[in-house]
C-alpha cells in the first residue's frame, strides 16, 4: 500500500529526518506537505518539487496558521501528521535556566501538542488517521548532559502513549518512532544551543563542556552533513560515516511508511542498534546498572 494520494504534514524538513522523509513520501504517491521554520529552507524546498508551509512550534500563531491551512489544503482531510520538527539543548540541569527550559518545551513539545490537536478532530471526522511522533532514545533512557531534551522527549513518550488510547476508537493510530545516533545537522544545531544559553564558563562542568567541544566541533567541520534525499542516503549505507552504530535518516523513513501505511502499525518503532540495547536494558536491568550504563554512553 502506497500513499494513495493521502495527506501528510511533516515538520522540521529543512534537512535530516524531516527532509529525506517528506521527499520519501511524495515519492510513494503521498499528498506531502513539508513545513520548514525558517523561509529560506521554504524557498529550497519548493525549488526542489515539495508543497510547503512555514512553521515555527515555538509561536502558537503560526501553529495555528498551519493546522489551518493544512485543513484548506485537504479539504479537511488530513490522514497523517508527523511531527519531526525539534531541537536539542544541551547542558547539565544545574546550569539550565527556568527560560532555558521553557524555551525546549515549547519547541519540542507544547508546539506538538497544539498541532496535534488542531488536526485530531478533522481525523475523527474522517474516521481515522495516523499520528506519527519522531521521539528518541532519550525518551527512553536519560544521559548526561541531555536534560533539557530529555525532559522533553519523556513528555512526549507520556502523551503519545495516553493519547493512543484514547483515540484507538477513533480509528486513529498513535505511533512514535524513537532513533538512536542518525545522520543529521542535529549536533550542530544542539551545540549552537549550549553556546548561546548555558553559562560555560562559570559552570563546575566548564572543564567536562571544554572537553566536549574539543571533541564534537572538529568532527561537525569535517563532515557538513547536507540534506539527503532517499536514494542519496540508501546509497551512502555501508560506508563509514561517523560512529558504528549511525544510520541514515532512510532508516526513520522506512518505520514512517510502516506507521502510515500498515494497517496494524506499532506503537512504538525502534531505530539504531544503541535503541533496541537501550530499550532492552530498561526493562531487564536494575536501576543501578541502568546508570552505569547510561553514565557509560553518556
Amino acid at each position: 500500500m502506497s500513499g494513495n494520494g493521502r495527506a501528510i504534514l511533516i515538520t522540521g524538513c529543512s534537512s535530516g529526518i524531516g527532509y529525506t522523509c517528506a521527499h520519501g513520501m511524495a515519492e510513494r504517491g503521498w499528498h506531502v506537505i513539508a513545513a520548514a521554520r525558517k523561509s529560506q529552507d521554504i524557498a529550497r524546498l519548493e525549488a526542489e518539487g515539495l508543497e510547503t508551509l512555514q512553521l515555527d512550534y515555538a509561536d502558537p500563531k503560526s501553529v495555528a496558521g498551519c493546522a489551518d491551512e493544512v485543513l484548506r489544503r485537504t479539504d479537511g482531510k488530513p490522514y497523517a501528521l508527523f511531527n519531526n520538527g525539534a531541537y536539542g539543548q544541551p547542558g547539565a540541569v544545574e546550569d539550565l535556566t527556568p527560560d532555558t527550559l521553557r524555551a525546549q518545551f515549547e519547541a519540542n513539545v507544547f508546539g506538538w501538542h497544539d498541532l496535534t490537536c488542531r488536526l485530531v478532530p478533522a481525523m475523527r471526522a474522517n474516521g481515522g488517521g495516523r499520528i506519527v511522533q519522531c521521539s528518541s532514545v532519550l525518551g527512553l533512557v536519560a544521559m548526561k548532559w541531555r536534560g533539557a531534551y530529555n525532559a522533553s522527549k519523556f513528555a512526549i513518550e507520556a502523551l503519545s502513549d495516553t493519547m493512543r488510547l484514547e483515540v484507538k476508537d477513533a480509528g486513529i493510530h498513535v505511533c512514535q518512532i524513537e532513533p538512536g545516533p542518525i545522520r543529521s545537522r542535529f549536533r550542530q544545531h544542539a551545540i549552537a544551543h549550549l553556546k548561546a544559553n548555558v553559562d560555560m564558563d562559570n559552570s563546575p562542568h566548564r572543564d567536562e563542556y571544554a572537553r566536549q567541544l574539543s571533541i564534537e566541533e572538529p568532527k561537525l567541520k569535517a563532515d557538513p552533513r547536507p540534506p539527503e534525499k532517499p536514494a542519496e542516503a540508501r546509497a551512502r549505507a555501508g560506508r563509514q560515516n561517523g560512529p558504528r552504530y549511525r544510520l541514515g535518516p532512510d532508516a526513520v523513513l522506512d518505520r514512517l511508511i510502516h506507521a502510515t501505511e500498515s494497517a496494524r502499525p506499532k506503537p512504538r518503532y525502534y531505530v539504531t542498534t544503541p535503541t533496541v540495547v537501550m530499550a532492552t536494558a530498561r526493562r531487564i536491568l536494575p536501576h543501578r546498572m541502568l546508570d552505569r550504563l547510561a553514565n557509560k554512553f553518556s
